[in-house]
């Protein structure tokens, strides 16, 4: 008998850690996401190269990745912090010869 409370109470001590990591995930996760007011909208200006376009974006918290093709054909990538529009990166894509 004292065998089957011990494992019950391990149990219970098992599911209440399950439960405290899930409560303790979704709560850390809301805590690095970039959150905008809708009373004063961000707006910025993201100055591309001229010729270039933009054909690809990903995002990742306040900083936005564009994949530019440049007039000869060539690819780069511009880093851009989304709270000031400014260029945090600018990277030429070669290829590996």
């Amino acid at each position: 008998m004292r065998l089957l409370f011990v494992s019950g109470g391990i149990m219970m001590l098992g599911l209440i850690a399950v439960f405290g990591a899930i409560v303790y995930k979704v709560k850390a996760s809301g805590e690095g996401a970039v959150r905008f007011s809708v009373s004063s909208p961000v707006e910025a200006n993201i100055a591309v190269p001229p010729g270039y376009r933009i054909v690809a974006t990903a995002l990742d918290g306040n900083r936005a990745l564009l994949t530019l093709a440049a007039p000869d054909g060539s690819t780069s990538l511009l880093l851009v912090d989304l709270g000031t529009g400014a260029a945090v990166g600018h990277y030429t894509v070669r290829s590996g010869q």
